[in-house]
């Protein structure tokens, strides 16, 4: 019912016939990550914890299988006379102090921002609060870019500028083989969906880690397809955010991050492509939920945990504005897309997730 919530509302407001597609595309991204309960926040802290890289071998997995369409796609620019540009960020102070603001923020707040809507639609009450302050803290980057952009920075550049594409692709391909094969893990990217499979066991258990990353990846590639760029999830909760700053009084328009195209202010959240999939994966998430009969609606923790949600939300908003993206754009499609930038992003986040895993006593969180 929610998925089709999202579609009408998409198709409602739709400019093209991609942005219906693309909210059943979240729909799926957010069942995906339910059912395999694939976290990004839970991998860095077992890796750190337990050294137990379940959750980075099934990266590696989905970002191998993406960056093999990814990368012969992006170097043709364009599919069926659409334009494919990939997530490419410039590495620069901005960039890394974000990226380290954002491990912190996603091991107190609870879920990283694709874990925050996944876990929102599995019914887990406090990451509304994590949510909100994502969003207040994304508007708040947004208006502080101005600042943050005259600090030092580096040209931006993909790993195909300097090899070319297919040289790119397999030095890729042989990182992402050696943390599937050599990384310490638990057997969680395989385990799951035992005894056989059929629809009913599809549709109620967990899924392993590896089905989830090949669901991830194949998502990925048909947003590629469809919207001309790889999946991003904070740019949704920025123009939230700059709508909701617009209502009590301020002027977003004038903000840096909107003074390049300021057009998604004047329109419906609903003919925004981040936005709808955003709205998508939480939809897709209670489906499967509800499907599953995992479907459970509870506080999430006392009040600390809900301030440690709040900071935490609040952190991942703001540093995912100074570092262009979270998880997803910044890690995942950013790596999928050979930017510089991901190896970067992924090795400043951890350095942030060992300090926040050293804050979450303070919240109860254990």
């Amino acid at each position: 019912m929610a998925i089709a919530g999202v579609a009408v509302l998409a198709i409602t407001h739709a400019t093209s016939w991609r942005l219906p597609l693309l909210a059943l595309v979240g729909s799926g991204l957010g069942f995906v990550l339910f059912q395999a309960t694939f976290g990004f926040a839970g991998s860095f802290r077992a890796a750190l914890e337990r050294r137990d890289f379940s959750g980075f071998r099934a990266q590696a997995l989905a970002l191998a299988l993406t960056s093999c369409v990814f990368f012969p796609l992006l170097a043709g620019g364009e599919l069926f006379g659409l334009p494919l540009t990939g997530f490419v960020t410039p590495i620069g102070v901005s960039f890394l102090f974000g990226a380290v603001l954002f491990g912190i923020g996603m091991q107190i707040g609870g879920g990283c921002a694709s874990g925050t809507l996944f876990a929102l639609g599995g019914g887990n009450a406090r990451l509304l609060m994590t949510l909100a302050c994502f969003i207040v803290g994304s508007a708040v980057g947004a208006a502080h870019l101005g600042f943050w952009w005259t600090l030092p920075v580096l040209p931006s550049g993909t790993a195909q500028d300097w090899l070319g594409w297919p040289v790119a692709l397999a030095l890729h391909l042989s990182v992402f083989a050696a943390v599937i094969l050599w990384s310490p893990a638990s057997d969680r990217l395989r385990g799951g969906l035992s005894n056989g499979l059929s629809w009913r066991r599809w549709l109620r258990e967990p899924w392993p880690l590896a089905w989830g990353a090949a669901g991830l990846a194949l998502l990925n590639i048909a947003t590629l397809v469809l919207a001309g760029r790889p999946w991003g999830e904070t740019a949704g909760f920025t123009l939230w955010g700059s709508k909701l700053a617009a209502m009590i009084g301020f002027e977003p328009a004038v903000w840096p991050y909107w003074q390049g195209d300021p057009g998604p202010l004047g329109r419906s959240v609903f003919s925004d492509v981040t936005s709808v999939m955003d709205f998508a994966i939480i939809a897709g998430a209670a489906a499967a939920a509800g499907l599953s009969g995992r479907f459970l609606f509870r506080a999430g923790g006392d009040g600390r945990a809900w301030l440690g949600a709040m900071l935490g939300g609040f952190m991942m908003g703001y540093g995912a504005r100074l570092s262009d993206g979270c998880n997803i754009g910044a890690y995942f499609s950013a790596l999928a897309s050979g930017s510089l930038s991901g190896w970067v992003w992924v090795a400043a986040a951890f350095m942030g997730s060992a300090i926040g895993l050293r804050l979450r006593p303070l919240f109860h969180l254990g």
